[in-house]
């Protein structure tokens, strides 16, 4: 129930957002499903990250962008203003705890984004990074499930949703960080931003709106006007730092950032990959200067089969008992990891050339089969290796061994760079397996590449044709003067059929 002094305060609000000095404020990652969509990954449980107090503004200020950076987003939020001290309140009374309700702006950096990783200090903690206002709506006389927010950049609509979408209903918020966190009078909490950020420079104009539709209840449009900053970063501050993948997030998708698309291993590719032997791939990719992208020391248990498929990574560190304690038991890297797994997904371990121990077992190779993995490949030992063997799922590896983990690895990582049989793999690269072994293909050279295998076998068939029939390899293999003439000739003639 709201009490005669949170009455009082959020009648007081109603021209202004603040209540004196906030103590603190807490900005929420995640919490629209339109954004959620665009970032790919849904949070069971809000988490936040604190905002510095003198990054408070009001409407109609500037806001700088630091030179030397590129990627400066705004991102347009309903914010909660605190009435009355909360701790440990119950979900249910958490939104009598607030005062009212205005418009945000969450500004960042997100070159500055590596400096701080989730903290974001450096770069959502600017001065100016979080306008407020201009006027509030007084929490008592809304529900909060019927606010709307609203973005302009330049007169043009840029975001627009309802807080009846969001995730964590705000007094769920309220209640949820007053467990652990006394909120009190003033506090801002920002409730998260819908899909509709991006990116703005010097000479843009951001507006923000919180609004009852249908109704009076509004609290104008909180205007930002963006300028270059006039003070470069001291070489002894972090420096920013941008590269597609935050170019992406800061735009709001790849697209928008004028990006190329993500690399996909498509019905094609992986047609193509099918036709050519790993043998004609590694030469393919010699010629192209890459001499280290074999995984060498595995062996197939399915001769005859083959892999093809995106690498994802697991790491086992050397065997030590404290770690292993700490590590090895429970739902440790490794089961994490097989669960996790994907169609198409080539799970690639890095156990150091270690076949002294099992790396994976019948359980959990079936596992892998099960989520539609196509292939396994560690360069350590497999235990269970008849049972592994009868399954359908390929898996090359330095051999059987009966011995668990503990003998000889620790669970510790994955997907990051590992290294597996002497070639260095990241997470997305392509993986191709047969008889001869296993090859590790950046993305952004499989299609030379393959498209020169392909015109390779291609000319091999014709070779070993006229091998058959009896012709000296002398200039016919490799194709030079008139051979090379003869089967142009007859590719151009089968061209014009």
């Amino acid at each position: 129930m709201t009490t005669d002094a949170a009455r009082s305060t959020a009648d007081g609000l109603a021209h202004h957002p603040l209540v004196g000095r906030p103590g603190k404020v807490i900005a929420l990652h995640l919490n629209y499903p339109s954004r959620i969509a665009q970032r790919g990954r849904a949070p069971s449980r809000p988490s936040y990250f604190l905002k510095t107090v003198t990054s408070l503004a009001t409407s109609g200020q500037t806001v700088e962008r630091p030179p030397g950076t590129e990627l400066l987003a705004f991102e347009g939020e309903i914010a909660l203003v605190i009435g009355t001290t909360a701790r440990r309140v119950a979900r249910e009374d958490g939104w009598s705890h607030v005062a009212a309700v205005t418009a945000a702006n969450d500004l960042g950096v997100y070159d500055l984004r590596s400096a701080d990783k989730g903290a974001n200090l450096r770069s959502k903690g600017g001065d100016g990074y979080t306008p407020l206002g201009p006027a509030s709506i007084p929490a008592e006389q809304v529900d909060p499930a019927s606010l709307r927010v609203r973005t302009w950049v330049n007169g043009e609509l840029a975001q627009e949703d309802s807080s009846a979408t969001v995730v964590f209903p705000f007094g769920e918020l309220v209640a949820d960080l007053s467990q652990l966190i006394t909120l009190e009078p003033g506090d801002v909490v920002l409730t998260g931003t819908p899909a509709g950020s991006s990116v703005v420079g010097p000479g843009d104009v951001v507006e923000v709106e919180v609004d009852v539709p249908g109704t009076d209840h509004s609290t104008g449009r909180l205007r930002t006007s963006v300028v270059e900053g006039p003070e470069p970063l001291p070489e002894f501050s972090a420096q920013p730092s941008v590269d597609d993948h935050q170019r992406a997030e800061a735009w709001g998708s790849r697209d928008a950032a004028g990006l190329e698309p993500p690399f996909e291993l498509t019905e094609d590719r992986i047609a193509k990959l099918r036709q050519v032997a790993v043998a004609t791939l590694s030469a393919q990719l010699r010629k192209h200067g890459y001499n280290q992208l074999s995984i060498d020391g595995v062996r197939t248990d399915k001769p005859g089969s083959k892999i093809i498929g995106r690498a994802r990574t697991l790491r086992f560190v050397p065997a030590r008992e404290d770690l292993f304690r700490s590590h090895g038991g429970g739902y440790n890297a490794q089961k994490r990891t097989f669960d996790s797994l994907k169609p198409g997904d080539v799970l690639v371990v890095e156990a150091r050339g270690e076949r002294g121990s099992g790396t994976v077992g019948d359980i959990l190779a079936l596992r892998a089969q099960v989520l539609g993995a196509a292939g396994i490949v560690t360069d350590g030992g497999v235990r269970d290796h008849s049972a592994v063997r009868e399954l359908d799922i390929p898996t090359f590896s330095g051999g059987p061994h009966p011995a668990v983990l503990g003998r000889k690895h620790v669970p510790w990582d994955n997907d990051i760079t590992v290294a597996c049989g002497g070639a260095t793999v990241q997470p997305g690269d392509v993986i191709v397996g047969d008889d001869d072994g296993v090859l590790v293909i950046p993305p952004a050279l499989l299609d030379q590449v393959l498209d020169a295998a392909i015109e390779q076998e291609a000319e091999e068939e014709w070779i070993a044709a006229r091998v058959a029939e009896g012709a000296a390899v002398d200039g016919l293999y490799p194709l030079t003067g008139e051979w090379r003439r003869r089967y142009d000739a007859e590719r151009d003639q089968e061209g014009t059929r």
